[in-house]
């Protein structure tokens, strides 16, 4: 930009955003500095991933749709623009958020990176071939191309079937009985028994008592043949004769299975079907001209199971050859980043279904490292989830890296190590929900000591000796001891490990270590254990119409006490009528989700708010019943703070908010939807629904990383909870990479010593003292958090 003087007008250094009102934020102004590493932080709730995701990232997206085409234009009142004044000096925006995009089961650690395509062209352009052969396009090295998909299992690397021990797991039963267990429920599987019936099969003799010629045919033939069926008069009423069609269990399932868009039908099939490897290609998913091609002697497919140190060092050794360097050289410098960023265990068939969420975040940041790009923002969602402390420097220089390219870092992130690494921090708060959303804080990390108002001070600043801010009390004395395995999966090599009852129990170790593996062998028929509770990161609902109110048992007191108002009640509306789920008192427009699925060309499909309810859920006429004069709407509008007040004198529904509150996920509204929800508020949610159940048998409860995502202050009181749990008698196991969480336990069991193959064994069990003194690469780090 020019002045009317000719003389180039210095550019504003900073994103400058006035009048933020997106979600809780009160009207916020602030600068952020562009060129820098900027940290967003503040307790759970605060405002800070809406200030910036949801105002700053959804900005520079809504220019970037208003600047590509008149069709994306159309689109932006749909996806709606972020409830901001203005923001200036925003350059172009790219998210890394956690949540993002679902991967499929054909996505891989090799696609998500890229890496794939640069392997297929190796293969491609500088493979031995067999004498004779015709060199082949790099689509033939892809399970995921007709060229290069075995025909067989169509590049899956598996085919499923199915038996008659599967189909009938019930021999004594007649088919009238129920023998065939594949069969679907309610009418079609009537259909199928009064088809057979009519083909001349009898239909009331036990199963083990037909010719196998006849279980057989009922089983799994081919043939669809079309009969008259003369259905019994069922409940005084006249049916109709009608042509039935007979299908096989087998081909039920089959089609089921890979036809039906119902992940619990397909679910359901799949428990009929046995997996082995395809064979015709040995599960290697390619066609057999593919798999005679080698580089290093090794096929495609063997490469690609090698973890990634290993296939650096095979490429590395690769003979020369001017195509051979320039692309071993383009792999080996896409294989860096993934390896500095803690994540070298991994191979390049790995399905990214089985990635955590911080996993597949850092591996698209190490994708980024090589994208060229320069001056733009990097908006990324706490890439230190699921990371070992051993791994935050490499993480940070990463970061450094991307700003050293010209481009501005901002990380809504909670990690301590981080913050004190960034240039600038953005503290949002003081409190979640309606107790934040304003700055308290922005700029150098160092001036925040002054800053009396801020809950990260005291964690950042305050805290001499960290282990002050661990909330675990005096080792307790275990009631018992669990044995647990030998373990052999994945790199578990027949792993044994005790752990003890009564206490609270820590799994440590770098990513890929094998922490989760063993906890998943902990198995619900151990003696001393009476109930076992995982609690995962896994989404409580994959879309709009899952929320906290619904998984909980919450929303069904809630819609009772709305039967019950009087007006509902002169209506004859009762409790079904306020469900968003069913046809009678939702919006029909969006069918209760509230959002219409928006489909942008080229473009991952959002979210808008309904152009009818506006986000309600619900019709005008059930909207216009009120108890103690809020709606069904506004009462999925509250905070599970506020509503722990508005329910307070009805017991089932306080019990239920209280054990949201002791949790910390008071900021959260009732009807939020799970698609807005982190991997941890999940996992939240999915405790407080336990501690609701509470009994009095002894329960063992295992959880994952629960404090990711989590602010310092917000560690104190999900651990708090969890050594409630301990002393009245449970036993807790948390997988952990915190470690103030790990100094507070009472036991530690550390896998290692490193990821993949060179992990998965324990390198030291005892207490946080005694593990602290091993020769492990999370004992130095745990010393640190330990009173000396």
């Amino acid at each position: 930009m020019h002045s009317p003087f000719g003389a180039p007008e210095p550019l504003d250094p900073y994103v400058r955003v006035r009048g933020a009102r997106e979600h809780n934020l009160r009207n916020v102004d602030v600068d952020i500095p562009r060129n820098a590493l900027v940290v967003f932080t503040g307790v759970s709730g605060s405002g800070k991933s809406s200030l910036a995701f949801g105002t700053v990232y959804a900005e520079a997206q809504r220019r970037y749709f208003e600047s590509v085409a008149p069709y994306a234009r159309r689109l932006i009142h749909q996806v709606g623009a972020p409830a901001v004044g203005e923001i200036s000096g925003l350059p172009p925006a790219v998210s890394l958020e956690q949540r993002r995009s679902s991967p499929t089961s054909r996505s891989s650690v090799g696609t998500v990176t890229t890496l794939s395509n640069s392997l297929r062209m190796l293969f491609s352009r500088a493979g031995d071939y067999p004498p004779g052969a015709e060199r082949l396009d790099s689509d033939a090295f892809s399970p995921n191309t007709a060229a290069g998909a075995c025909p067989e299992c169509h590049g899956l690397g598996v085919v499923h079937d199915t038996s008659e021990e599967l189909l009938v797991p019930d021999p004594a039963l007649s088919i009238r009985e129920g023998a065939i267990a594949a069969w679907p429920g309610a009418w079609q599987g009537k259909n199928l028994r009064d088809v057979l019936d009519a083909l001349g099969y009898d239909v009331d003799r036990p199963w083990h008592r037909l010719d196998q010629k006849d279980r057989d045919w009922i089983l799994f033939t081919s043939e669809q043949p079309v009969v008259t069926v003369h259905p019994v008069r069922d409940a005084g009423r006249i049916q109709r004769p009608y042509q039935g069609t007979y299908t096989s269990a087998r081909r039920h399932v089959l089609h089921t299975f890979a036809d039906s868009r119902s992940t619990a039908l397909r679910a359901r099939a799949e428990r009929f079907l046995s997996s082995s490897p395809c064979p015709s290609c040995g599960g290697a998913r390619l066609r057999p001209e593919s798999l005679a091609v080698t580089v290093s002697g090794r096929t495609i497919t063997e490469l690609a199971t090698l973890p990634l140190t290993e296939l650096a060092e095979v490429l590395r050794a690769t003979a020369d050859g001017a195509a051979v360097r320039v692309l071993t050289s383009d792999l080996l410098s896409r294989i860096g980043p993934v390896v500095e960023l803690g994540l070298d265990y991994l191979s390049l068939d790995r399905a990214a279904p089985t990635l955590s969420n911080g996993e597949l975040q850092r591996l698209r940041l190490a994708t980024q490292l090589r994208s060229g790009l320069f001056g733009v923002v990097y908006v990324l969602d706490e890439p230190s989830a699921g990371l070992h402390p051993a791994d935050t420097e490499a993480l940070l220089t990463v970061l450094e890296r991307l700003k050293a390219a010209g481009n501005s870092v901002f990380v809504v992130e909670h990690h301590l190590d981080v913050m004190r690494g960034a240039d600038w921090l953005v503290d949002v708060g003081p409190g979640a929900g309606e107790h934040g959303g304003r700055v308290v804080y922005s700029g150098p990390p160092q001036q925040l000591a002054t800053v009396a108002d801020s809950v990260t001070r005291r964690f950042l600043f305050e805290f001499e000796d960290p282990a002050a801010a661990s909330p675990g009390a005096t080792v307790r004395t275990p009631s018992g001891w669990l044995r647990v395995g030998p373990v052999t999966r994945h790199n578990l090599r027949a792993v044994t490990t005790r752990l003890p009852l009564g206490a609270l129990t820590a799994i440590t170790g770098v990513s890929g270590s094998g922490k989760s593996t063993l906890v998943s062998a902990i198995t619900p028929d151990l003696p001393g254990v009476g109930r076992l509770v995982f609690v995962d990161q896994k989404p409580i609902g994959r879309t709009p119409r899952s929320n906290l109110a619904t998984y909980t048992g919450l929303f069904d007191v809630v819609r009772k006490l709305f039967a019950q108002t009087d007006e509902a009640r002169r209506r004859g509306y009762r409790a079904g009528r306020f469900s968003f789920n069913v046809s009678g008192g939702r919006c029909e427009t969006c069918q209760g989700e509230g959002f219409i699925s928006v489909e942008l060309l080229f473009l991952p499909s959002t979210y808008a708010p309904c152009p009818d309810c506006r986000g309600a859920r619900y019709n005008p006429q059930t909207l216009e019943v009120h108890y103690r004069g809020l709606s069904i709407a506004d009462v999925l509008d509250l905070s599970v703070e506020e509503a722990a007040e508005f329910f307070g004198e009805v017991p089932p529904a306080a019990r239920a908010l209280t054990t949201l509150l002791d949790v910390g996920l008071g900021h959260l509204r009732l009807g939020q939807p799970a698609t807005e929800l982190s991997g941890g508020e999940a996992q939240r949610i999915k405790l407080a629904t336990e501690l609701q159940r509470l009994r009095g048998e002894h329960t063992l409860y295992v959880l994952d990383e629960p404090t990711t995502g989590l602010h310092p202050a917000d560690v104190l009181v999900l651990m708090h909870q969890l050594n409630g749990l301990v002393d009245a008698g449970h036993s807790v196991v948390v997988v952990e990479h915190n470690m103030d969480v790990v100094a507070g336990a009472d036991w530690v069991i550390d896998l290692g010593p490193g990821g993949g193959d060179v992990g998965g064994r324990i390198v030291a069990a005892g207490t946080p003292e005694q593990v602290a003194s091993a020769d492990s690469r999370t004992a130095p780090h745990l010393a640190a958090r330990l009173r000396p």
